[in-house]
């Protein structure tokens, strides 16, 4: 199924199936009790989403909307799940999924270790691997580049008028 740029795939709180993502960049977010929303992740092709739902299912931790054109597909649950159980090597695969997410976890932590200053050089480079045709800026607010960066808004315009 393809996704346009800004169409939510699903909500936050909502049951349903698992996605792999195809191609494209796609933004997850959870809305706080008091409104404000948070930037908690950005999923790149190759992922099989949501990831806390990879062993059991459990209700959409966040609202997940495409930041560019996307091409996910959609995996039934009951399909998944009973796989799991007719198939227990499924289960190594799915060590191994989540594997690899906390390894690019790891990474997307790491630049929030960097010196601010670094950061939205070494994020622009790693976003460009995603939307080659697009900037930084095209896909994501400063706000959420400051929630991915562990940087304030107000920090983020400043380097970014540095950069100019």
């Amino acid at each position: 199924m393809l996704i346009n740029k800004g169409e939510t795939l699903f909500l936050q709180g909502d049951m349903g199936d698992l996605y792999h993502l195809k191609t494209g960049l796609l933004k997850v977010i959870r809305t706080q009790s008091n409104g404000d929303c948070v930037l908690l992740n950005l999923l790149v092709p190759g992922e099989i989403f949501p990831h806390h739902s990879l062993i059991s299912p459990k209700e959409y931790h966040g609202t997940v909307i495409a930041l560019l054109p996307s091409e996910v597909e959609r995996i039934p649950i009951h399909d998944w799940y009973q796989s799991l159980i007719d198939k227990p090597e499924k289960n190594k695969e799915v060590a191994a999924i989540l594997q690899d997410n906390l390894r690019k976890m790891q990474k997307r932590i790491e630049m929030t270790t960097l010196p601010s200053k670094k950061r939205i050089p070494f994020f622009r480079d790693w976003i460009s691997m995603y939307g080659k045709n697009y900037e930084m800026e095209e896909i994501l607010t400063q706000e959420e580049i400051g929630q991915f960066l562990g940087m304030s808004r107000e920090t983020v315009n400043r380097h970014m008028r540095r950069e100019s």
